[in-house]
């Protein structure tokens, strides 16, 4: 249903922690201006974690009236509460979204049952299309293969964001699902290995800053060509590292405000990028073509 470069679009905010609509639209027309594919709207990349419901759904009705239909806009509607990421999956639709993003619910720890009945529910209750998000290294809780291939057969559920960065794993859920679910990366380092190996996009934190290029590689691995991909991939590399040199998005936001996108805002108990990390990050912008 989706394809190519999606950005996990960091919320701009004031120093202050509120929310920043005007920044919202320099980056919507950053990402239609190059190519982005789609942009998903308040995910844990937005700080989802820290915004209440009102502004949660405030982002996500303002991001969908900025792309105009420009561009497909996804949002981010997951929740550790199942009744919650309903609530939440059910104003993002009536908002006008093309899909919703639910990652794992984190801290309570469900088993593979607990998650094959809370995204069954949720889908059952929404008619939305929904993409599954497994990160379990912020999480701390894994969606196996086996159930992702059991949840494939509910029809409005469309897609994974597959964020371990596994090859392998990566591999097992194309060979379970086949094309009943379509599969997108939430690493990426790894992001142009799984789309050469059959999978649709990536969910990418790098193309924040990074769009053209991010758009251009997901193309170019979509398309087959392995040497483009390589070529465009190994100048973005860096980013893909040094983007992650603190819990991310502080250092994607510290690298926005450095390219004069955003304000300095970000929420607690994020704290913008350390002193000793911004020389690292900076020259990594540099040497990416960035700044």
């Amino acid at each position: 249903m989706f394809h190519g470069s999606m950005v996990a679009l960091v919320t701009p905010m004031f120093e202050d922690g509120s929310l920043d609509m005007d920044g919202l639209a320099k980056l919507v027309e950053f990402h239609v201006d190059n190519g982005t594919d789609a942009i998903v709207s308040v995910g844990t990349t937005g700080e989802s974690a820290t915004l209440d419901h009102k502004e949660h759904c405030e982002v996500i009705k303002r991001t969908v009236e900025l792309a105009k239909g420009r561009v497909p806009i996804i949002a981010g509607t997951g929740a550790n509460s199942t009744s919650e990421a309903i609530e939440l999956t059910r104003c993002a639709m009536q908002m006008g979204v093309d899909a919703c993003l639910l990652v794992t619910p984190y801290y309570n720890k469900p088993t593979q049952e607990g998650l094959y009945q809370h995204f069954r529910t949720i889908a059952e209750a929404v008619a939305v299309p929904q993409i599954l998000y497994n990160v379990p290294g912020r999480t701390a809780v894994d969606m196996k293969p086996e159930t992702v291939e059991r949840l494939s057969h509910v029809s409005n559920i469309v897609g994974i964001k597959e964020a371990t960065g596994d090859l392998d794993r990566a591999r097992e859920l194309l060979e379970l699902c086949g094309d009943r679910l379509d599969l997108y990366s939430g690493d990426d380092g790894t992001a142009m290995e799984c789309i050469l190996l059959g999978g649709k996009g990536d969910i990418s934190v790098t193309a924040n800053v990074a769009p053209g290029p991010m758009h251009e590689m997901c193309a170019a691995a979509l398309a087959g060509d392995r040497q483009t991909a390589e070529s465009i991939n190994s100048r973005l590399d860096i980013l893909h590292r040094k983007l992650f040199i603190e819990s991310s998005p502080i250092p994607v936001k510290w690298a926005l405000y450095e390219m004069g996108m955003i304000h300095d805002g970000i929420r607690l108990p994020l704290t913008p990028l350390a002193e000793t990390y911004r020389g690292e990050l900076g020259e990594a912008l540099h040497q990416a073509g960035v700044l």
